[in-house]
């Protein structure tokens, strides 16, 4: 539903719409729903030059505003940018359906069979800021496990949210998907509505920067799935390769340093420290990129002092905190004290090292010898991911399908009671797994 026809009616009524287009979608067959998603993918393609037109209003009016460096390269939607994000569509469409998986099939007893089976949640309230390509990600993995989905973009890309769902309506009202299980919020006075309506949204997905994050999940009885920062870490350990640590370090640090995969510090151990750190930094400065260090780290390349607050902070800038470690015990107890439990990395050849690094660091992804950059649904193969979650209930990580379905029992019987089951001559139960 675009935007114009759901300024008259109150945040409840798009809320229960959406709530029903929802129950119809879930009852779609998986050809149905991957038709929706061929019919969007095909007319964002056709409207690449409205959509690429929109964001340039949304980039102008940035600009003015002075929006934040990091902001505006999230906000900025070029055409490669948006062909990736339609071949994510396509890509989603592919991935097997997340409805109707049987996860248990039990005899309770001849004739009673138990089943549990994978259904969508209902409906999601999606809440970003600047990336217009997440409402397109999102919509994607929304239809294909049969959920609703209420969004509410940033007022910097509004522009670019309009159109966009104004596109995929029209790309729906042909299908077999209501086209109102997809609503475009466009008030900021919404979100804080959108909080309250628990008899109507089943998740919030807060996309946006750490103080919005955390407004959210304090301001909801709704469930959030989410995650406030993205301090994330790479540790270059005495058994480093060179060469490896240089490449893994500039590409965590420079390749998009707005993500909060992108790593905000920098641990390297005291023994390689010298050997290591003036290479690093001189491939780190061709970047353009700040470096602040502990007093063990000044005292062997230039960068500015590093204080308590730059050890716990999302910089999302090309900005690079520093610090020598004596040990991988060292660095785990630094990562699990100052980390968010977003993503953090190990560069080493000793697999002990390794395995004690990814068994001790407390964060939902934690690697080996690559960048931290590899933290996204897309290249987890989810192709797409509406979030990350640094909780420690699951889903966990990148949350793709999987984390938009929820089970429930499905019992069948015939004429069994409870009471065949209890008392003296209780009939004991098969429990035999199909």
């Amino acid at each position: 539903m675009v935007a114009s026809r759901i300024e008259s009616l109150s945040l409840i009524e798009i809320a229960q719409q959406t709530r029903a287009a929802a129950l119809r979608l879930a009852g779609l067959s998986t050809d149905e729903r991957n038709a929706a998603l061929e019919a969007v993918a095909k007319a964002l393609a056709i409207a690449t030059p409205e959509i690429i037109a929109a964001n340039q209003a949304d980039l102008q009016a940035a600009e003015s505003e002075h929006l934040a460096p990091a902001l505006y390269s999230r906000l900025k939607l070029g055409e490669s940018k948006l062909q990736a994000a339609i071949a994510g569509v396509r890509d989603v469409a592919k991935l097997p359906d997340p409805i109707g998986v049987s996860q248990i099939n039990r005899e309770l007893d001849e004739g009673l069979i138990l089943k549990r089976v994978t259904c969508p949640l209902g409906v999601l309230g999606i809440i970003f800021e600047a990336r217009p390509e997440a409402l397109i990600q999102i919509t994607s993995l929304a239809i294909k496990s049969g959920n609703g989905v209420i969004l509410k973009g940033g007022k910097e890309a509004i522009n670019s949210c309009q159109i966009l769902t104004k596109v995929i309506a029209q790309a729906l009202a042909a299908t077999k998907v209501d086209p109102a299980a997809v609503q475009l919020l466009t008030t900021r006075e919404e979100i804080k509505q959108l909080l309250e309506l628990d008899q109507y949204v089943d998740l919030i997905i807060p996309r946006g920067s750490n103080s919005f994050v955390r407004y959210v999940q304090d301001n909801t009885r709704i469930p959030v799935l989410g995650h406030a920062d993205g301090i994330c870490h790479l540790y270059l350990d005495k058994g480093a390769d060179l060469a490896k640590s240089i490449k893994i370090t500039v590409d965590a640090k420079t390749h998009y340093p707005a993500a909060c995969n992108a790593i905000e510090t920098l641990l390297v151990h005291k023994d390689i420290a010298e050997e290591f750190l003036p290479q690093i930094a001189q491939a780190l400065q061709a970047e353009g990129v700040e470096l602040r260090g502990d007093e063990a780290t000044r005292a062997i390349i230039n960068a500015k002092p590093a204080r308590e607050h730059d050890w716990q902070t999302e910089y999302s800038d090309l900005i690079l905190a520093i610090k020598i470690v004596d040990s991988v015990e060292t660095a785990i107890a630094h990562i699990n004290h100052y980390g968010s439990k977003h993503t953090d990395a190990i560069v080493t050849e000793d697999k002990q090292a390794a395995a004690i690094f990814q068994n001790q660091v407390d964060a939902a992804g934690v690697y080996h010898n690559c960048s931290t950059r590899f933290a996204d649904g897309f290249r987890y193969g989810f192709g797409a991911e509406v979030g990350i979650s640094t909780q420690q209930m699951p889903p966990r990580g990148p949350v793709g399908l999987e984390g938009l379905v929820t089970y429930k029992y499905k019992l069948t019987g015939d004429g069994h009671i409870a009471a065949t089951y209890t008392g003296e001559n209780a009939k004991a139960y098969t429990h035999r797994d199909y």
